[in-house]
């Protein structure tokens, strides 16, 4: 994106879907940063041909990339990133506006932490004052994931260290996310950030959670919060997380935990209508275990950090899964 004064050696990457209605408030949100990207890329995934983005909703210096089918969030951005030739990506969705300074605290962050690969945003929810929507994703003892601070009327909490950062938001050294292979691609959407934040987290790397990087987010822009889709890839993917990126002492620890609250989660879903629902996602994870667990064999053979040392960086306090309270811990200047 061509634009007067400092660049940035980023790529933002956007993966639109059904994201027209947002277009023109992003693009106006991008324009206004201080500090500009080197490279803005967009990949139009698989909408229908009446409400997709072309190469005429792109503003100067934006590149687009087309996909006639829908390939989720996970490999959406893979796509956009094997394109990238910069230090650092940058995520962001389409219905997530960031503040002018946005991307220069960013970049500020990331020379203050230089021993960090990833950074998340304070997110916003848009249209209600002094929400977050969220301070970094959460990983608790149980298995259970969450985004802290969701729905909460509280300040952000400041600089500090978290398990993962939100995927709505993010910014992850390239090399880095090269060297995890990227999103899983099996995930499509919903939990593929917690997913590649743990495995970033269990081969050393630290995330912070950049205070003054702020946007406001819509959420849920593709799919509603309780929708079928949601909850399908929520819950599957939940499981495939769990059973792949736990050690093994903590896995043993948490998993009577974890089936518990499925338990309960399971017998939720039938107010909402989604018992049969809840019921073949489970179905899927557990078919797709062999998968999983090849990949897992992965994850722990490689990782650097001691079960021990991964079970400090995780929610431990049982209310926070029902408050959502962020987990942001004071930075520690521990070399890569």
């Amino acid at each position: 994106m061509a634009a007067p004064g400092p660049v940035a050696d980023v790529s933002i990457l956007i993966v639109a879907f059904d994201s027209r209605a947002h277009w023109s408030r992003l693009t106006a949100a991008l324009a206004a940063q201080t500090l500009a990207p080197k490279r803005v890329l967009v990949l139009e995934n698989g909408s229908a041909a009446d409400r997709a983005l072309s190469a005429a909703d792109m503003p100067a210096g934006f590149e687009l990339e087309v996909s006639a089918e829908n390939l989720g969030f996970a490999g959406g951005n893979n796509r956009l990133a094997a394109k990238a030739d910069t230090e650092w990506l940058v995520l962001l969705n389409p219905d997530a506006f960031p503040e002018p300074d946005w991307l220069e605290e960013l970049m500020a962050a990331a020379a203050r932490y230089p021993h960090a690969d990833l950074f998340g945003s304070t997110q916003m929810a848009d249209g209600a004052d002094d929400v977050l929507d969220g301070a970094g994703d959460v990983y608790h003892i149980t298995g259970f994931p969450y985004r802290g601070g969701y729905g909460r009327a509280m300040a952000s909490p400041p600089d500090g260290e978290i398990f993962a950062p939100c995927g709505a938001a993010m910014m992850i050294r390239r090399t880095v996310f090269e060297g995890l292979g990227g999103f899983d691609t099996d995930y499509f959407c919903y939990v593929e950030d917690v997913d590649l934040g743990a495995r970033a987290r269990l081969a050393g790397h630290i995330a912070i959670h950049a205070s003054k990087a702020v946007v406001s987010h819509v959420g849920y822009g593709s799919s509603a919060r309780r929708s079928a889709f949601a909850t399908y890839h929520g819950t599957r993917n939940r499981w495939w997380t769990y059973l792949k990126i736990m050690p093994l002492p903590l896995l043993i620890l948490s998993f009577p935990f974890h089936l518990g609250l499925t338990a309960l989660l399971w017998a939720s879903s039938v107010r909402f209508g989604q018992f049969a629902l809840f019921s073949k996602a489970q179905r899927d994870a557990f078919a797709g275990l062999g998968g999983v667990m090849r990949k897992r064999g992965q994850v722990q053979r490689t990782r650097k950090v001691s079960a021990q040392q991964f079970g400090a960086m995780l929610a431990m306090n049982p209310l926070g899964l029902f408050t959502r309270a962020p987990h942001v811990r004071p930075v520690t200047d521990r070399a890569r």
